[in-house]
Parts: structure tokens; C-alpha cells; sequence
């Protein structure tokens, strides 16, 4: 997925050109991966772009900002105000958005505390995470043999570059093996996510999807999917889940800002439900691209306009 980029960067409170937006090879989140970032779509709408809940996803990397103890010199509403003024400045209709906040340039050891905190936002078209076909067929995924991060090593619940060296062995084994994706299981050997995404499993008329305690990123996609599918009149339990029950489920689907909502087909080559997407993955898919695209009342304020500032009505 070569990175088709917009020209301008938002780099601590001052927009620069993509090919300025570099660090220095010896910065402290290159040796020890001292790195936190976002991903957050921006969708294309009748009414303008909107960014899709921006507000969360400012608060969920400001609180991984303060899990790893890193300072921060902007405040949450001006930090989603710069991703409101990013999208402007491109003059971009959709696109997704990274902001990366980091430990650059200063002292070499372990100890971060004292090197300076770099902020960027960028932001590059992206289409469809598992491929073109994926929200309309489902995809093909395993069990991977890598573990989620269990408890007290690293924070699960921070959305952490260094996470994601666990994430990249879960994708590799996965691709390798010839699979668009894989589900870790965590430190106690149940259910915990793919290497990007949140799951929910559908058996009985009933979603079921694992809680944080088994070691998840508390995804603002899989948040929505709980609001939706409470709208929907769909039961819902958070509850521990063993990897059989994916065995056995009438339907199963990944949830995530680039995955949006994924349904997967077969685990480990065991056929889900009829090997395509159920009704209920349909139904809720359906439902949320209603909204995020403004084909639908955003009847949840999920939307941020980029014709207006921060704070406005949406």
C-alpha cells in the first residue's frame, strides 16, 4: 500500500512540506520506539469532508500521551483543530489521518524524559485495508502462534508504535501463510483481536466481543459498533471467548478505523457461518457507512465538518 501523500505537514503548530517532515536518525523513538499515534479517516460527504469522531481519537492519544508520561505543549482542542485546518490546507475530500507524537533528538540511553516531544500530522489517501473486495466478500484469517502483549509488559489500552512490533508478526505470519489477516489470542489463551483491529462474533442472534481486559486497544470503531448494534435492537455481551467459539460462530468481523467493519469468512480454513458476510455484519456495516459517508442523520455527532472550527455545531 504505497502512500499516496498531500503535500503539507502539521509539525508542532506549523504546517511544513511532506518531504521536510524528517527526524534525525539518532531520535530516541527510533532506538526505543517512544512513538504514539492515531489513525482516523476523514470521509467524503454531501455536506464536505468530515473526520470521523475526532474528538475521541484526540482523547485517546493525549491519554497515551500521559500513560508514557510525555508532556504535551497543545492542548486537545487545538490539536484537533491542526487536523481540521490539515484537511483545508490539502484541500482534501477524504483521506486518512496520522498523527504521530514522538521523542526526538537528545539524549541517547533509555531514559526519555529529558529528549523533546516532536508532533506530526499527516494525512495520504487510503482505500480499502484488506483489499478491495473485503468489505463485500469478507476475508480469510488464522490464529496466530504470537501472542497479544499480555498485562503488565506493555499498555494495551495506549495506542503505542512499539505495540505494533507485536502486530507486525501476527500480519507477517499471516500474509506468509497465505491469510489477509490474523487474531492473537492473549496471555491466558483466549480471543484478543487481529493485529489492527477489534473482533465481535455473531452466534444465536447474540454479538459477543472480547472485553479490555483481554489485552485490546479500546477501538473507537468497535465502540461505535456497540452503539449501532444497541440502536439495532442486537443483544451485546462483552465476555472472555475462546478460540473455538470463532469455530462455531454464525458470523465473525473485524472492526477498525482502516478495517471499518470486515467480515471474515473462515478462521484457520473452518468455513464461518455460509462462508460469506451474515445479516447482522450486513445490517451494522450498512448502518455505519450510512452515517460516516452522510448518506444518514449523524444523529451521534460522529462527523466533524472541515468547513467549520472545532466546538461547532455538527
Amino acid at each position: 500500500m504505497a502512500i499516496k501523500s498531500f503535500d503539507k505537514v502539521w509539525h508542532n503548530g506549523e504546517f511544513i512540506h511532506w518531504n521536510d517532515a524528517t527526524i534525525h536518525v539518532a531520535s530516541h523513538v527510533v532506538s526505543y520506539g517512544s512513538c504514539l499515534f492515531e489513525g482516523i479517516r476523514c470521509y467524503d460527504t454531501p455536506a464536505g469532508p468530515g473526520i470521523f469522531r475526532l474528538k475521541e481519537h484526540t482523547d485517546r492519544l493525549v491519554n497515551s500521551c500521559k500513560i508514557y508520561r510525555m508532556g504535551l505543549d497543545f492542548t486537545r482542542d487545538q490539536l484537533s483543530q491542526a487536523m481540521v485546518e490539515l484537511v483545508q490546507v490539502n484541500s482534501i475530500k477524504h483521506c486518512y489521518i496520522r498523527p504521530v507524537i514522538f521523542r526526538g533528538l537528545g539524549e541517547v540511553g533509555v531514559n526519555p524524559l529529558n529528549n523533546p516531544i516532536e508532533i506530526y500530522l499527516l494525512a495520504w489517501e487510503w482505500g480499502k485495508y484488506l483489499g478491495d473486495d473485503a468489505l463485500r466478500k469478507g476475508v480469510d484469517v488464522c490464529i496466530s502462534s504470537w501472542q497479544r502483549i499480555a498485562p503488565n509488559t506493555l499498555p494495551a489500552i495506549a495506542k503505542a508504535a512499539a505495540n505494533y512490533m507485536n502486530s507486525q508478526l501476527i500480519k507477517m505470519e499471516a500474509v506468509t501463510n497465505g491469510y489477509a489477516e490474523g487474531i492473537s489470542l492473549d496471555a491466558s489463551g483466549q480471543v484478543s483481536e487481529g493485529s489492527g483491529e477489534n473482533l465481535f462474533l455473531v452466534r444465536g442472534g447474540k454479538i459477543v466481543t472480547p472485553p479490555l481486559s483481554s489485552s485490546i486497544l479500546p477501538g473507537i470503531t468497535r465502540d461505535s459498533v456497540l452503539t449501532l448494534a444497541q440502536e439495532l435492537g442486537y443483544p451485546i455481551v462483552e465476555q472472555v471467548i475462546s478460540r473455538e467459539m470463532l469455530y462455531i460462530a454464525d458470523e465473525v468481523f473485524f472492526t477498525g478505523t482502516a478495517a471499518e467493519i470486515t467480515p471474515i469468512r473462515s478462521v484457520d480454513r473452518i468455513v464461518v457461518g455460509k462462508g460469506e458476510p451474515g445479516p447482522i455484519t450486513r445490517s451494522l456495516q450498512a448502518r455505519f457507512l450510512s452515517i460516516v459517508q452522510g448518506q444518514a442523520e449523524d444523529k451521534y455527532g460522529w462527523l466533524t465538518l472541515c468547513h467549520q472550527p472545532v466546538g461547532a455545531a455538527r
